[in-house]
Parts: structure tokens; C-alpha cells; sequence
């Protein structure tokens, strides 16, 4: 009935916002032409169309009066996603095609030459940039995830916006590389790879034997085939790999999971698991580890073990989803099923539970993560991953929006407060960041060779989030004690405007700030230790 509710209400919203005309003559971005002849693009089967693609170099203007430079043909098209495609902006999957319909791979942007693409519409992703966001930070961990282009659509003669323009998740060379396995391959080596399987909706494939924790409805996921495809798989290949995913789990899953030679890690490459654990808990994927959850296994004489990835789909992810504390900072992704114990549409296996008690898997992932914090992670580092794509983008998002006038307006599934501009959507995903990795920083196991074993709790810090804020805000106070507080906020001229006394339990404590009729401008916001020692104090601006 909630997934039903929610259907119905973004239904209802959607349809308040319709789309407007825009006039577009050119664009500093690439543009993608697309003619579908009249034809009405399909969820399954694919329409023939003719797609051109209008890109003349870095720092030039593509206008619409250039010739199709980068490509012009044939393609296959098709609606893709599942809740997605209630929107009224699509995304496509797109293949390129021969005259004679048969796929042909070309490089596009400089990516590895393949046939198989995806536009991808951001229409619920107000700041066009979480997928490109999560696969660049993947890319920069030294893992394979997509490639992305951001473009702007014409279909049919109509302006439809901004799309990412990205790679599909395949076996090949310039995406996963792993070894091609023909319906010959059934017997030794040959039938032990390479194989990329997921765990998604509307799975196809085999069931595990282990209950998800914390499940209320019994809750069994079934794996998905994902490369070969279930009907280009022979039955040895299929019995291979389930045996396989099985050995995986019941390693992990038994009393010397933590066994160096016949343990976990004989079937797993646990690095990508920590690293695949880092994308998903920075951006506080509200879908991860449970849908679109992609793994891969090679030949065995090249490489045995399953690795976890590729990330993909993380247009809920860095507080985009209102629902199972997907925009909270604080919290582990890896705990969804203790928050939404019957979501139906398919819970966490219990590996990451299972991992997080291994002191050695926490060791390393320790280190791993105050490595990364001094570079990739750094707040300067993601701040300007954020600020290049808005210097790419920044032109093409004002004709987006006009296109699709969706800013300050609730999209399922965005969570309070929505930012009426462009500019403060970056704000707040810039913000929303900032205090999820402060949030990770102070809360994973301090164990191993990267651990202070003189840490001492912080006697009191705060932090407010969103900053600047619209209404209500939240602050979140942590303290190394129980102890009272006095909160207090002045203006710039001294004028209380509000003040209250606070018991504070040790740890997180979280309290609502109403700003909602207050003048805009800044803000100073207090809070003092009864006794007078602690002293904190931070701007606070209202827009």
C-alpha cells in the first residue's frame, strides 16, 4: 500500500508541473538529435531511429545549423528504469546500428569504442550530477563505472533538456574486462568465468539460502544474470555460478569466515568490498547493496574471487530520498533493513553485517578511508568535483529548467526542505556532504593499524544542516557526556530570537529548528555547557 501511495502521489505531482517550450539554438554542451519518424519510443522492444550528434570540440559552440560531427545513424531505442519512467522526462537505452539493423560499436567523447549506451534523465536529481558525482568518485577509487557526457536532447524536433550521456554496464575491454564466455565453456577453467550477475528487481536468476537480517517477511533475495544473459547461459554455466555465489556465502556466513586460506577471502576480493562500502555509505545510497547491486567474476586462472561492483544508479543517493532515512547524515547505509525491515522491494544481505565484525575487514577499512580523506574525500577535493560539473553544466541548466520548471517543487522522492534554485540545490548537496563524512570520520571502528587507541570523546560540537536554511532545519549536537545545554540564537544586532535549555544524552542528539518566519539574513546560533566551559558558536543563514 506504501508503494502504491507513493505511485499515485507522484502521479499527481508530476502532473501539476507541466513542461514548457524553450527556443534552443545551441548550447555549449554536446547536442543528441533524435528522430524517431513518427514512431512512439517503447519499453521493450527497441524502435529503429536516426540519432545525429552535434559536438565540435572542447570550448566550441554547437549550434543547431552544425552538421552532425560526432555521430549520425541508425540507432535502437528504448524507455529504461522502472519507477523512473512514471516521470514524463524519459531515459532511453540506445544502441547503434548499421543500416542493416545490426549493432556497430563507435567511440563517442573519446569513450572505448561499444554499442550499447544510456541517456539518462535527470529529472528527480535537481542538481543533474549524482550519478556522474558517485560514478567519478568510483573512477578515482581505481574502479571501472561509467563514463558520463552531459548533453542536451532534441527528440522529434522538441527540446527535452539535459541528459547524461553515459556507458552501460558490459564485458568488454573499456568496461568490465573480464573473460568472454561462449555456450561451448562448460567443463574446468572454462566454465568459471567470466560471469556479472546483480542483485535487483524483478530478478531472473537463482535464490540464496540465507534470510536477510532483520527481516519481517521472510525476506530471500534471488540474484539476477546479468552477462551472459539467462537465455545465452547453458545450464552447466548457470549450476557453476550459483555453486560458486553459494561457497561465497557459506564462507562468509560460517564460524572461520575470517580464515585467510579457506575463509571469505578465498572467494572474495574484499578491497573492492570496502570500496564499493565507501561509495555507497558517502552518499547514503538509499538502494544500495540491494538494487543495482552489480558483482563479477573472472576465469579462475586469472582471478577467482568475486568483486563487488560496478556502482551504478545513485540518483536517490547524497539526500535525494524521504523515505528510509535516505537524507539523514548520521547512520549506515549498510543498516537499511534494521530501519525498513519490510521493504518490498528487497532487503540487504547479511554480508555487510557479517564483514563489520571481522576486525581485520574494519582495520582495513580504516585505513583505506583516512587515506582517501586526504585526497579523494578531502572536502576540497569533492567540493571541486561538484564545482566542475556546475561550470559545465551551469548554461544548459537554465533552459533545462525552464523545459521541466521542477525547482522548489516536491519530486518523489525529495526530502525537505527543496531549494527553489539551482544554486541552492548545489548548496545543499555540498552541505549535506560535509556533514557525512564528519558523520563517518567519528564513526567507524577505531580498531588496527590506522586506529587512535587515545581517542577521547569530543566534549561538544554541533553542526546545522541545511545551511543556509528555507524553514526547518535541523541541529544535530554530539556530546561525551550527559550534560545540559543552552541553546540561543541572536541576529546580527543582538536580538534574541530564540533560546532554550537542553539535556543532552552522550552521543548524538539531534533538535528541530523552525526558521520558518523569521527575516532572511544571518543568524548566530550558541550552545553553552551549564557550565560555561564549552562555548560553541556558528553562523546560521536564512534564505
Amino acid at each position: 500500500m506504501k508503494q502504491l501511495y507513493s505511485l499515485f502521489l507522484l502521479v499527481f505531482t508530476v502532473s501539476q508541473l507541466f513542461s514548457q517550450t524553450v527556443n534552443f539554438t545551441s548550447s555549449n554542451l554536446p547536442v543528441i538529435v533524435i528522430n524517431t519518424n513518427g514512431q512512439t519510443i517503447q519499453d521493450d522492444p527497441k524502435i529503429i531511429a536516426d540519432m545525429g550528434i552535434i559536438y565540435n570540440g572542447p570550448g566550441i559552440r554547437n549550434n543547431m545549423t552544425d552538421t552532425f560531427s560526432e555521430y549520425s545513424g541508425k540507432i535502437g531505442i528504448e524507455i529504461r528504469g522502472q519507477s523512473s519512467q512514471m516521470f514524463p522526462m524519459k531515459s532511453y537505452s540506445v544502441e547503434l546500428r548499421d543500416n542493416a539493423g545490426k549493432s556497430v560499436d563507435k567511440s563517442l567523447f573519446g569513450m572505448p569504442k561499444e554499442s550499447d549506451w544510456v541517456l539518462y534523465a535527470p529529472y528527480t536529481d535537481k542538481t543533474l550530477m549524482r550519478n556522474v558525482l558517485a560514478y567519478g568518485l568510483s573512477n578515482e577509487l581505481g574502479h571501472w563505472a561509467a563514463r558520463c557526457k552531459m548533453v542536451e536532447v532534441i527528440l522529434n524536433g522538441e527540446y527535452v533538456g539535459v541528459y547524461v550521456f553515459m556507458e552501460k554496464i558490459k564485458r568488454n575491454a573499456g568496461r568490465v574486462n573480464i573473460t568472454k564466455i561462449a555456450k561451448t565453456d562448460i567443463a574446468g577453467d572454462a566454465v568459471t568465468g567470466g560471469y556479472i550477475f546483480s542483485l535487483d528487481k524483478e530478478p531472473n536468476g537463482w535464490f540464496t539460502q540465507y534470510r536477510s537480517p532483520n527481516s519481517t517477511n521472510g525476506d530471500l533475495r534471488q540474484f539476477s544474470y546479468v552477462v551472459p544473459k539467462p537465455e545465452d547461459m547453458v545450464a552447466e554455466q548457470k549450476a557453476y555460478l550459483k555453486s560458486y555465489v553459494d561457497s561465497f556465502e557459506n564462507a562468509l556466513y560460517g564460524p572461520q569466515y575470517q580464515d585467510t586460506v579457506n575463509g571469505v577471502r578465498k572467494f572474495a576480493n574484499l578491497s573492492t568490498f570496502i570500496d564499493y562500502f565507501i561509495v555507497n555509505e558517502v552518499s547514503r545510497n538509499v538502494d544500495g547493496y540491494r538494487l543495482s547491486t552489480f558483482m563479477y567474476k573472472d576465469r579462475d586462472s586469472k582471478d577467482k574471487r568475486i568483486v563487488m561492483g560496478p556502482a551504478w544508479d545513485y540518483d536517490l543517493a547524497f539526500r535525494n530520498a524521504n523515505y528510509c532515512a535516505g537524507s539523514e547524515t548520521t547512520g549506515w547505509a549498510y543498516k537499511f533493513n534494521e530501519v525498513c525491515p519490510a521493504d518490498g522491494a528487497g532487503l540487504i544481505p547479511f554480508w555487510w553485517n557479517k564483514l563489520m565484525t571481522d576486525p581485520a575487514y574494519e582495520a582495513n577499512l580504516l585505513c583505506r578511508w583516512k587515506g582517501l580523506r586526504q585526497t579523494t574525500l578531502s572536502l576540497d577535493r569533492l567540493n571541486a568535483m561538484i564545482d566542475s560539473i556546475v561550470t559545465v553544466v551551469n548554461e544548459a541548466q537554465q533552459r533545462h529548467f525552464t523545459k521541466w520548471p521542477v525547482l522548489g517543487h516536491y519530486i518523489w522522492p525529495n526530502p525537505d526542505p527543496i531549494p527553489s534554485t539551482y544554486q541552492g540545490e548545489i548548496q545543499a548537496l555540498k552541505n549535506w556532504i560535509s556533514f557525512r563524512v564528519q558523520w563517518i570520520d567519528g564513526n567507524l571502528p577505531n580498531v588496527g593499524a590506522c586506529g587512535n587507541p587515545n581517542t577521547i570523546p569530543v566534549a561538544l560540537s554541533m553542526t546545522v544542516y541545511p545551511n543556509p536554511i528555507e524553514g526547518i532545519g535541523k541541529l544535530k549536537v554530539t556530546s561525551g557526556e550527559e550534560q545540559q545545554v543552552t541553546v540561543r540564537i541572536i541576529d546580527m544586532e543582538g536580538r534574541l530570537k530564540m533560546i532554550v535549555n537542553a539535556n543532552l544524552v552522550k552521543g548524538l542528539n539531534q533538535f528541530d529548528l523552525n526558521t520558518s518566519g523569521w527575516a532572511s539574513g544571518v543568524y548566530i546560533l550558541e550552545v553553552t555547557s551549564k557550565d560555561g566551559k564549552d562555548k560553541l558558536r556558528q553562523k546560521l543563514v536564512k534564505f
